[in-house]
């Protein structure tokens, strides 16, 4: 599908998200976003739907989780000539940190930022490249209230429905933003 016919953004961009079944673990079905990263024009457009959404916004940082959220993130934020703050796993920062467990659709794990990364009252984007369960981007939703920060607006390119992550988030009145959806297999 090389064709933006009827500006059908959200398709165009789901028809370049690959597919890997039982990966990581037996029954997973990963939705690999590396395609539309690997293609100028899929990545081109990917970015602006981001930027063209916040660039009249009041923003003074986008946050991403590590790691697809960080591709994403960084490139939002220059974008949007702002500062970037990155969410890694557990033991990846070299400063002083706040951490946050959550579990995943396929075990637990922990992510941190640093303490300075951010100051009460920013505004934020945090941005990750999908919704599963909702627990990595919960985890770095409280991390920067935690600080805080007040995250404006949550915002992934794929929701996975079936999960419930992205009805985790609404339920918590949290403003949650995805390009697509993938639902059943």
């Amino acid at each position: 599908m090389e064709n933006l016919s009827n500006l059908d953004y959200a398709g165009y961009l789901k028809s370049w998200i690959r597919t890997v079944p039982n990966w990581p673990h037996d029954g997973v079905m990963f939705r690999d976003i590396t395609p539309v990263l690997q293609n100028p024009k899929t990545f081109r457009l990917l970015i602006d739907i981001f930027v063209h959404r916040y660039m009249d916004q009041k923003i003074d940082m986008v946050a991403g989780l590590d790691a697809r959220g960080f591709i994403l993130g960084s490139v939002l934020a220059y974008e949007l000539n702002v500062g970037f703050i990155p969410i890694r796993k557990k033991g990846k920062l070299p400063f002083t940190t706040v951490a946050e467990e959550y579990e995943l659709e396929y075990g637990n794990a922990t992510v941190e930022m640093h303490t300075d990364a951010c100051k009460a009252g920013d505004r934020i984007v945090l941005i990750d490249d999908l919704i599963a369960t909702g627990g990595t981007m919960m985890a770095g939703y409280k991390l920067l209230t935690r600080l805080g920060a007040e995250v404006i607006e949550t915002a992934a390119i794929v929701d996975l429905p079936e999960l419930g992550g992205s009805k985790l988030i609404k339920d918590k009145q949290i403003p949650l933003f995805t390009i697509c959806d993938f639902e059943g297999l």
